[in-house]
């Protein structure tokens, strides 16, 4: 009886899943060939005050000019380059940090957009503090140890000789 009834129960599923799948690939519009239209901001994130590159196309109309507008970095044209349309801008280093929309309007009427992430962290002014620097500068323990083994190495090599010609103290 137990056999039965998991049949049944995975019989039912099965059915309902056939019916979802069914359903889902008849009310699906196919993609039309040809149709690809984007925009892309790289780098993203981008620190403020960086230059950004804007790649996008307007499907079959990337032989005409197409504009770009966000709050980012205001209003950049983009212009064919290579079957693609191209164009770049500095973001200003006054921008707040946040995400921003990029929106693409085609000469066709077509449109895309993606988001810009604004970083606006602060630029040290300085490396930082590391510790003593103990061989950066003037007479410190690190020229000692230098001419230590400079001497160590010269006082081997010396003895090391005198042992190949046979001499002994």
């Amino acid at each position: 009886m137990r056999g039965l009834v998991s049949h049944r129960a995975l019989s039912a599923v099965l059915s309902v899943l056939g019916l979802v799948a069914a359903f889902v690939l008849m009310t699906v519009t196919p993609a039309r060939a040809g149709e690809n239209v984007f925009v892309e901001v790289t780098p993203n994130p981008a620190q403020a005050g960086t230059r950004v590159s804007i790649r996008a196309s307007c499907d079959n109309a990337n032989n005409r000019q197409a504009e770009v507008n966000s709050d980012a970095f205001g209003r950049v044209m983009l212009r064919p380059d290579n079957g693609f349309l191209t164009g770049a801008v500095t973001i200003p280093a006054n921008k707040q940090a946040g995400d921003f929309p990029v929106d693409l309007r085609c000469s066709n009427g077509n449109t895309a957009s993606t988001v810009l992430t604004v970083l606006n962290m602060a630029q040290p002014s300085k490396g930082p503090a590391t510790g003593g620097g103990g061989t950066a500068g003037g007479r410190g323990a690190g020229s000692l140890l230098l001419v230590g083994g400079l001497v160590a190495v010269a006082v081997v090599a010396g003895v090391g000789a005198r042992r190949r010609t046979g001499s002994r103290f």
